[in-house]
């Protein structure tokens, strides 16, 4: 009997309610960020903003930069601190932490207040000088940010047809931009997380509801699913990004695990679109994806739906071979994370996943994901020893108690005892602000 999809939907819903969480092991206790796992996440009725994340014993936080040192958008209106990334190659490598704003147009009350759209700003790490570096008016939900391996800065709008953009600094002042040009034949799409490869391939991906809001067509009609595909931009000459040919992700199982190869080329001009007409797989808001030992893993925030709109589980992260050309689920919850249960305080509550949004590789080569909810929590991902395509473990790391805020743009820079976290709209006002957690 042929099962369907729905009827496959169900049975996944009915294993993921059953399956009992595997808390995480004991291996994140090794390495130069080893921690022993928290024993749940933050609690807001326990926030105090001097020290808002929740902890292993051993480590420290400190503000990098918040909006006393640099206040964008006016008193009042959240800076919407996003991505980081610093200057990894170079002299000075390390030394300039740059961020990117998270304004949407047409959304922030700061628009009307400062006539100011998306900023890129830059904090110099020795002496603590904060800056703007770049804005333009007509740039919105700037997100992804990522330092090049030929030494310029792509960052990119999280928009329909979002576009990707290329700084590269000025020589004597890494504080300073040269120039900044769009890049469209990388793709214009709902652009969050940017990956580059070891030969100068870009990896993206479309940040879209691409199963539940689909898209329209070349013809008006509307197209589910449509969009929320994973892209691989290959650059006709490494490190220039004028040319090249874009290519979708097309994986052959329904729940877009399986066998995959590259479809196209496509139209970059239309990459929500064109990928899916070129055989592309939609996901529920892709949000970041990060390299490690050739495999591309991919945050999925959302899960699928089932007849009655709800979600049936809490977002995963894709495991992408791109030797094997597989993609696997490396983290599922209800399966090797505890599904969340109600929020600390409640007399049901379970730490546990939901709402995966970006990701970083910790020094010894670890996955690190944080979420986009509230309590905002960090988790750390093993390897996958038994060769499942799973992670072998996941452990919670820290948790945010600051109770309006989402933390994201996790990241290592030089010092591998460091691991730098953003906390945008804050219960605080003005409190937005990049922070340095530190293994003491």
């Amino acid at each position: 009997m042929k099962i369907k999809s729905t009827e496959m939907l169900l049975i996944a819903t009915v294993a993921l309610a059953t399956a009992t969480p595997v808390i995480a092991d004991k291996g994140p206790n090794t390495g130069v960020f080893g921690f022993e796992p928290i024993d749940e996440s933050a609690n807001s009725a326990d926030w105090d903003d001097t020290a808002p994340w929740k902890l292993p014993e051993g480590f420290s936080q400190k503000v990098v930069s918040d909006e006393t040192a640099l206040n964008i958008y006016g008193e009042g209106h959240d800076d919407w601190h996003d991505m980081n990334t610093v200057n990894e190659t170079g002299k000075m490598a390390g030394r300039y932490l740059y961020r990117t704003h998270e304004v949407r147009l047409g959304s922030n009350a700061a628009d009307v207040v400062n006539e100011k759209g998306g900023v890129v700003s830059v904090v110099d790490l020795k002496t603590g000088e904060t800056k703007e570096i770049a804005n333009e008016q007509d740039w919105t939900a700037l997100d992804g940010i990522r330092w090049t391996p030929w030494g310029t800065i792509l960052f990119a709008e999280e928009a329909t047809n979002g576009r990707l953009f290329e700084m590269t600094l000025d020589k004597k002042d890494l504080m300073k931009a040269a120039s900044i040009e769009v890049r469209p034949q990388v793709g214009l799409l709902g652009h969050e997380g940017i990956e580059i490869d070891a030969k100068g391939a870009v990896y993206m991906v479309d940040e879209h509801r691409g199963i539940s809001s689909g898209c329209l067509d070349s013809n008006g009609e509307q197209l589910n699913p449509c969009g929320g595909g994973v892209y691989k931009f290959v650059p006709d000459t490494y490190g220039d990004l004028t040319a090249g040919e874009l290519f979708v992700m097309s994986v052959d199982g329904e729940d877009g695990t399986g066998n995959f190869h590259w479809a196209g080329p496509i139209n970059p001009l239309n990459g929500r679109l064109a990928g899916t007409e070129a055989g592309g797989t939609s996901y529920q808001r892709p949000e970041d994806l990060e390299i490690i030992d050739n495999t591309l893993y991919v945050a999925v925030t959302e899960g699928p739906r089932d007849e009655e709109g709800k979600e049936i589980f809490e977002g995963r992260v894709l495991a992408v071979d791109l030797d094997a050309m597989v993609v696997t689920n490396f983290i599922m919850p209800g399966v090797n994370v505890p599904v969340e249960i109600g929020k600390p305080g409640d007399d049901d509550h379970q730490s546990g996943w939901d709402s995966v949004d970006n990701l970083a590789t910790s020094p010894d080569g670890k996955l690190i994901i944080i979420e986009d909810n509230k309590p905002s929590d960090i988790w750390f991902a093993g390897k996958d020893h038994d060769k499942d395509g799973m992670a072998d473990s996941v452990s919670l790391f820290g948790s945010l108690t600051d109770p309006g805020a989402e933390g994201t743009g996790i990241y290592f820079g030089k010092d591998p005892k460091t691991m730098f976290v953003n906390i945008q709209h804050s219960a605080n006002e003005d409190g937005d602000a990049t922070w340095a957690i530190t293994k003491d």
